[in-house]
């Protein structure tokens, strides 16, 4: 495949299969609402444009927003992608619609600080595999050996395209409305067009880290500040640049120097039992952290490296189901509330786990819950409250919007912000009658509870449906790219 720049008719049609008329259906309301709901017909078709008003009615809010404040019953009046206002019974002007949301918990969207979106193809394939070959039992299916060396080098960009659109979308269903996309296959210029396209299309809020591929082709990070022009010259769009800068390779140094000439956020994984700990004893030497750096995992790292985040500012993402499930380490969040540091949460990879965000908060809060019991119960002199489920609520919305740099836009309902919104169903079995917003949120949901998930101003789900979507003709291209990774790969899907 040559370097030229693809022209998007033409990427969506590498190979002969691809087409986005297929995968994303041109009419958004195929299928979600009756004829006689002309006026919230029309309200889903227009949200988001600049001058449209419509007005979120008598919800139960739950804003993140300490200034706001919560509300038993209050209304959100939103103008074009902006949250214009927040208080019970805001008057309905003439050009205002209305969406009856009564007895829904109304909250800021969820933001996944971590997640290799290209993967998608390969759910579940490694559910039970360790993260490296540590000479330790259980080893000789881990995700080093088969994800990495194995399926990584022979993506194509039309694999990337799928998985991406597809894991966006399935994450929109689950109200997680913003994403720090790590997908660090970048072989060639076409392979990253193709994630570019890929995040385009799914229509959600991403941090998009330029990282590395395989091959000499790749363009990291030779085409940092040509991709920055390239995709990222405005601010005011869905997506925003980082830039994925591991320390494995000698010249890390150069690569956040490289990111930090151009003032984009550093995206670096810490993973203590592949070797990062000595290097990361380095960075704390020589005070290179700042409030830029955006940390991974941060498993098997010791006091004086923790103080040395908490006083940086550095924000960390932890994925706790992945880190408990392939050997990372245990999950750093005693040690990082030791120190003070407010921790995101990130689903890591969907080929060992789900990427809905009702896991990722009850495992971090059980998780830390148990860890603190377990001292109690031992005799042992714990310094460490038990986190409460509004922590974890924080850790999934607003701490993940100062992770991703978007605080200024995201994380919390407040007039002034986008509305990255989403509504909850109180009125399900699984959740009925509600006694405690943040105990339901965090212990009883799941994602059938997503009623409705907006995304600047846009209505992206309603009424329990995602619009627009053939998913029929998507399950068809991701099950092709499936087998032909597989079979290029030389690996045998063991079905059962």
């Amino acid at each position: 495949m040559n370097s030229r720049k693809i022209d998007r008719k033409d990427f969506l049609h590498l190979g002969g299969k691809l087409s986005l008329g297929a995968l994303i259906a041109p009419a958004l309301l195929t299928g979600c609402l009756s004829d006689s709901k002309e006026k919230e017909r029309k309200i889903i078709k227009i949200s988001g444009n600049a001058n449209t008003k419509y007005i979120l009615k008598n919800g139960i809010v739950y804003s993140q927003d300490v200034k706001v404040g919560n509300f038993r019953k209050a209304d959100i009046l939103i103008e074009g992608k902006i949250i214009k206002e927040i208080k019970p019974d805001i008057e309905q002007g003439e050009d205002t619609y209305v969406i009856d949301a009564s007895e829904y918990i109304i909250m800021p969207g969820f933001v996944d600080t971590h997640h290799h979106q290209y993967e998608t193809a390969i759910r579940g394939y490694l559910a039970e595999a360790l993260l490296v070959n540590d000479k330790k039992p259980d080893n000789p299916f881990t995700y080093l050996d088969v994800l990495i060396k194995k399926l990584t080098p022979v993506f194509r960009p039309e694999d990337i395209y799928t998985a991406v659109l597809l894991s966006s979308l399935n994450q929109i269903d689950c109200g997680v409305t913003t994403v720090l996309d790590t997908s660090q296959v970048v072989h060639s210029m076409e392979h990253f067009e193709a994630l570019m396209h890929g995040l385009k299309d799914g229509g959600r809020r991403a941090l998009v880290a330029f990282s590395t591929g395989s091959g000499e082709s790749t363009p990291f990070p030779r085409k940092l500040n040509d991709i920055q022009k390239m995709y990222f010259s405005s601010t005011d769009q869905l997506l925003t640049m980082a830039m994925g800068a591991e320390l494995f390779p000698g010249d890390f140094k150069n690569h956040w120097g490289m990111a930090r000439d151009i003032g984009v956020p550093i995206v670096s994984h810490i993973v203590g039992n592949l070797g990062s700990a000595p290097a990361f004893e380095n960075i704390v030497k020589e005070n290179l952290l700042g409030k830029d750096n955006i940390l991974i995992h941060c498993t098997g790292l010791n006091d004086k490296m923790w103080e040395s985040i908490a006083k940086s500012g550095a924000a960390i993402s932890l994925a706790v189901p992945i880190e408990l499930s392939m050997r990372h380490g245990t999950p750093p969040i005693m040690q990082a509330l030791k120190h003070g540091v407010q921790p995101s949460l990130s689903s890591d990879v969907e080929v060992t786990m789900t990427s809905d965000f009702f896991t990722q908060m009850r495992s971090v809060y059980t998780l830390q819950r148990g860890l603190v019991n377990a001292q109690v119960l031992s005799g042992i002199d714990c310094q460490q409250d038990l986190i409460t489920c509004n922590d974890v609520v924080r850790y999934a919305t607003l701490e993940g919007a100062k992770a991703t740099h978007l605080e200024h836009k995201i994380g919390s309902l407040t007039p002034g912000k986008e509305a990255d919104i989403i509504m909850l169903r109180t009125r399900d079995l699984n959740v009925m009658p509600i006694n405690s917003v943040s105990g339901t949120v965090v212990t009883l949901m799941e994602r059938t509870n997503v009623d409705t998930v907006i995304i600047a101003g846009k209505i992206r789900k309603y009424q329990g449906k995602m619009l627009g979507i053939d998913t029929q003709v998507l399950h068809s291209k991701i099950t092709e790219s499936r087998d032909y990774l597989f079979a290029k790969a030389g690996l045998e899907n063991h079905f059962f």
